[in-house]
């Protein structure tokens, strides 16, 4: 448990963020705060970057953005949002990813994007490492019959394993990187909720006077 709070801590000096999209319009929510245009999109418990995505279900997590105009810089800093659920005063604030890493005292749940058919996305699969269970009520359970080890995996067709990342490494790597950055900025917050999901009717990000309607 030390050891994961001590490495996210030293990660989150080198964290990466994510890739943002073109602009906040691409964003489920999106406002302009001053000339700075901000997206957010709720991803529930779930982080993470191409084909790796984790859950850490003790959070909520919301994927942000920043877009300070052409050739101008931007300064990301975690603590100016905050989440506020179903209208309640009490705002919640996002989490250092040390503290989040240190929440996973359990074995990491992989979630495995499933391959893409046509134009959309083929189902999720969520691989808990047990047999016959879920990662958390409500989801998938795990698939019951195998692919055969002569068929290639239709999301990696070349066959060469790739390299993986533990979860509290990518946590750290994809949290928003606080600091000044030349152009936009994004990455992942998250706010500690132990509640149903089921049970949030609304969910508002909050930064610098901006109100971004999650749900």
């Amino acid at each position: 448990m030390r050891y994961l709070a001590i490495l996210c801590a030293a990660g989150f000096a080198w964290a990466q963020g994510t890739t943002p999209k073109a602009n906040q319009d691409e964003y489920p929510a999106h406002a302009v705060v001053g000339n700075l245009g901000v997206g957010a999109e709720f991803t529930v418990h779930s982080f993470g970057r191409g084909e790796q995505m984790f859950v850490t279900p003790d959070h909520l997590v919301v994927e942000v953005a920043l877009f300070p105009p052409k050739g101008h810089t931007v300064r990301a800093e975690p603590g100016k949002f905050t989440l506020r659920v179903n209208g309640k005063k009490n705002l919640l604030s996002p989490e250092a990813p040390s503290m989040v890493a240190a929440s996973l005292n359990h074995p990491a749940w992989e979630q495995r994007r499933g391959a893409e058919i046509g134009a959309g996305v083929g189902p999720v699969i969520f691989d808990t490492g047990q047999p016959g269970t879920a990662p958390f009520p409500g989801a998938p359970g795990p698939r019951t019959n195998p692919r055969p080890a002569d068929i290639p995996d239709a999301t990696n067709p070349s066959g060469v394993e790739r390299e993986r990342v533990k979860p509290e490494e990518l946590l750290a790597e994809t949290a928003l990187p606080e600091g000044e950055h030349r152009g936009a900025v994004s990455g992942f917050l998250y706010f500690a909720y132990k509640g149903r999901i089921s049970s949030i009717k609304s969910l508002d990000l909050l930064y610098d006077g901006a109100v971004l309607k999650l749900r």
